[in-house]
């Protein structure tokens, strides 16, 4: 497996022990019932369905769609994924701090840090479209398969 896509894949992993943390906390008795669950809970579904779906997905298409060449840069440029992990994850990060901020005190910064994660994230898609898009065309340059 790449060491991309294991980032990916751990990165994946860290969002989703840390979505179940937070859920687990909300168990607390009473917890589930307080305000700050109303506060917490988009937050909560940002770190699973971003952090954990999302990761898991880009992760594993990254290491098993088709290869478009030979060697080291099999999978093609790997500057496009690189910058996806890094646009996702501190989107993600900025969301995570931005959104409890926003609903406790809404406007200002806080308003600013969620639009700009909201852009952070929407990179990262397209930063990896960008690399996967010639993989999934079927330009693929590797050795013809012999005609029977």
């Amino acid at each position: 497996m790449p060491r991309l896509a294991r980032l990916y894949l751990k990165s994946a992993f860290a969002y989703l022990l840390l979505a179940f943390t937070v859920d687990g906390l909300a168990l607390l008795p009473g917890l589930r019932a307080r305000p700050v669950w109303a506060v917490v809970r988009p937050t909560w579904w940002h770190l699973f369905l971003v952090g954990w779906v999302t990761q898991m997905i880009f992760g594993a298409a990254y290491w098993m769609f088709p290869i478009v060449g030979h060697g080291p840069t099999k999978r093609g440029d790997e500057r496009p994924v690189w910058a996806a992990w890094g646009l996702l994850n501190g989107g993600l990060l900025l969301r995570t701090v931005s959104e409890p901020w926003q609903a406790l005190h809404p406007g200002g910064l806080a308003a600013a840090g969620l639009v700009a994660a909201a852009w952070l994230q929407w990179a990262a898609g397209v930063a990896f479209v960008v690399h996967i898009w010639p993989r999934i065309r079927g330009w693929y340059r590797g050795p013809r398969p012999r005609e029977a």
